[in-house]
């Protein structure tokens, strides 16, 4: 595509950059290569240091942002009630631009867990068959980056978060919504505003449109061609954790060959072949590339064995059902570390698996540890609190005979940058172990 197309968009306007993070740096470019904008600000809540732009920052930046004709918003950045329904019209993030230009053919996936697997695994699959696939979005490389390699020849695979879904108006033209559990609530009124970002991947889908989401969610609000995907096998797309059901055809538990650990993870493989065949990917190519693909970092991640004890790196995991499924993916764990930032969110369903015994020792890390805590009942369950990460380790090495997983359900702020930097630090603790 043509970079100067977005110039209409931006001509004489008065732009504030909401946010300077990685895409609020990413729109800073953009804006001064058009070099048609009125004026361009950065508003951000710490002071901010750019020469040549207008800046704005303190506790009132974010409605005085609202002056301005466009809001650029990096995701992330928290409105809630802050702005008005007005100045919110005037948003613009960079997900909606380029579904708004649609360069190329787009497929979006969303869902509290299991996106970035998910979209990894399509754009895995897309390569193997010979289609022009890029990975963007969420995972790392803000939308509109590689906007002039995009021709109708392209497929662009886009990680979407819940921030970046907030305020589009736009759908891609194949979406996938794997699931929605309570998360990120401290940026939104409550579940229900953060649930209907979510499902924004398909609201604006029209009738040319494939959408595959879970059962559990239906109705789905969209035009698409709606299909369903579970671990209930009256779905379109189903699985029963090793064979994979396909709208009505079975792929037997033999041809699914993978590193991937656990149940979730074939559930989604089905979701990634489903939507890879519906921008015109081979199915028998997928499951031939199948074993070339390995888990991502900070997802259930290998990190060593140390004296006979395996120690899995599950840092992604900020949710207790992803802790639960952390847990299930293996034959056994008899250390579990959980814990991190408290953001309110019920751990009931954690701590009634966790008294099941399944999991002989637990440590937890604040500020979640007594809230959880309070949930294991189950005496034969042995709880340790542990003061920060390293004392977590050393608790667990000396506690675990076969397997050690973080998987902490909850989020890393306040003790690290994101969850990438806490999985690190696990890693590093966990290698000099030995």
């Amino acid at each position: 595509m043509n970079f100067d197309e977005l110039k209409p968009v931006f001509k004489d306007k008065r732009v504030v950059i909401l946010g300077f993070g990685r895409e609020g740096k990413s729109w800073l470019e953009i804006l001064k290569r058009l070099n048609v904008c009125k004026e361009i600000a950065a508003a951000d809540m710490n002071e901010l240091d750019i020469p040549d732009i207008t800046l704005i920052s303190g506790e009132n930046y974010l409605e005085k942002c609202a002056e301005y004709d466009l809001i650029l918003q990096s995701p992330g950045v928290i409105v809630k009630n802050r702005l008005d329904s007005a100045a919110k019209a005037k948003i613009l993030t960079q997900t909606e631009l380029l579904l708004r230009l649609h360069p190329c053919k787009i497929i979006g996936i969303t869902g509290t867990k299991g996106k970035s697997t998910t979209s990894s695994l399509i754009h895995h699959f897309l390569q193997a068959c010979g289609i022009n696939s890029m990975l963007i979005g969420n995972i790392g490389v803000p939308p509109l980056k590689r906007l002039e390699e995009m021709d109708e020849k392209t497929v662009a695979v886009l990680e979407m978060s819940c921030h970046q879904l907030e305020f589009v108006r736009h759908s891609p033209d194949i979406s996938v919504l794997l699931n929605i559990f309570p998360e990120h609530l401290d940026h939104y009124i409550g579940f229900d505003a953060y649930a209907n970002a979510k499902r924004n991947i398909a609201r604006f889908q029209d009738e040319n449109g494939f959408a595959i989401a879970n059962k559990d969610l239906m109705p789905v609000e969209t035009k698409a061609r709606l299909f369903t995907a579970s671990f209930d096998s009256s779905a379109d797309i189903s699985t029963d954790g090793s064979s994979i059901f396909l709208f009505g055809e079975e792929i037997p538990a033999e041809k699914i060959k993978t590193s991937l650990c656990g149940k979730h993870n074939v559930y989604n493989i089905a979701a990634a072949l489903a939507a890879a065949e519906a921008a015109g990917a081979d199915r028998n190519k997928c499951l031939s590339s199948l074993p070339d693909f390995k888990a991502l970092e900070h997802r259930l991640e290998k990190v060593a064995s140390i004296n006979g004890v395996e120690y899995i790196n599950d840092s992604i995991s900020t949710v207790p059902e992803a802790a639960i499924a952390a847990v299930k993916a293996f034959d056994g764990a008899d250390c579990l570390i959980l814990g991190g930032m408290d953001r309110g969110i019920s751990y009931d369903i954690l701590g009634d698996f966790l008294n099941l015994g399944g999991v002989e020792n637990i440590v937890l890390l604040p500020d979640t540890s007594r809230r959880i805590a309070k949930l294991i009942t189950n005496p034969t369950v042995n709880v340790v609190f542990a003061q920060d990460m390293e004392n977590a380790v050393k608790t667990a090495h000396k506690l675990a005979k076969k397997r050690v997983i973080l998987s902490p359900a909850a989020a890393s702020y306040g003790f690290y940058k994101n969850f990438e930097e806490r999985g690190k630090h696990f890693k590093s603790l966990v290698m000099n172990l030995k």
